[in-house]
């Protein structure tokens, strides 16, 4: 299987890394639900977090992603050169924040070629206009037509273990929401007591 990706993929890729930080900072601002109120158009986005295969340090990343039959499923589009896929081949070991909760589980690689082009399709699907933008449109395109577009893509389903709670997942720096509220309301009365110009 090729790994290599275009000058034009190289760019998306090197695009998504600047983008996928904004969607991140929303996550963690509380506004996940938000981020997923219209998933035909901007998809359905999870946070995905793996341990760093050199560093071990927590790796966080937004993906499309599609349910089916209770289990998770997202997409290596630019290949073996994604730094999350390749950390989960050396950890499977995993967390995800979904619009409903943050969960913990375990990441695996679908390579049943029966199994795998209708998930991929439904996994494609959940990445909303950005599949079709690519050139790959998974409502259109015949199952011959589909696996030869997507012959370098990486089908990666998650188990959910277990809920997660506590410090450090989705809504982590939502405590901005009442701080700057506060600020604005001070700013307003300080303005309000400020004395009027007199001007004539």
């Amino acid at each position: 299987m090729a790994t290599g990706i275009s000058p034009i993929e190289t760019r998306l890729r090197t695009g998504f890394k600047y983008f996928n930080r904004s969607m991140l900072l929303l996550w963690r601002l509380g506004l996940g639900r938000w981020l997923n109120s219209w998933p035909s158009v901007g998809g359905q986005i999870m946070v995905l977090t793996t341990v760093g295969r050199t560093s071990g340090l927590l790796r966080r990343t937004p993906l499309n992603y599609a349910i089916v039959d209770g289990t998770v499923y997202c997409l290596a589009g630019f290949g073996s050169i994604s730094d999350w896929y390749r950390n989960i081949r050396a950890n499977p070991t995993v967390e995800i924040w979904l619009p409903d909760g943050w969960w913990a589980g375990v990441a695996d690689e679908v390579t049943d070629d029966e199994a795998r082009l209708p998930l991929l399709r439904q996994a494609l699907i959940g990445s909303g206009i950005v599949a079709p933008l690519a050139g790959v449109d998974p409502h259109t395109l015949t199952d011959d037509a589909l696996a030869a577009a997507t012959v370098n893509y990486h089908l990666i389903r998650i188990h959910r273990t277990e809920a997660r709670t506590g410090a450090g997942g989705p809504g982590d720096l939502a405590w901005v929401w009442p701080l700057s509220t506060l600020g604005a309301l001070a700013l307003l009365a300080w303005h309000a007591r400020q004395p009027k110009c007199a001007c004539e």
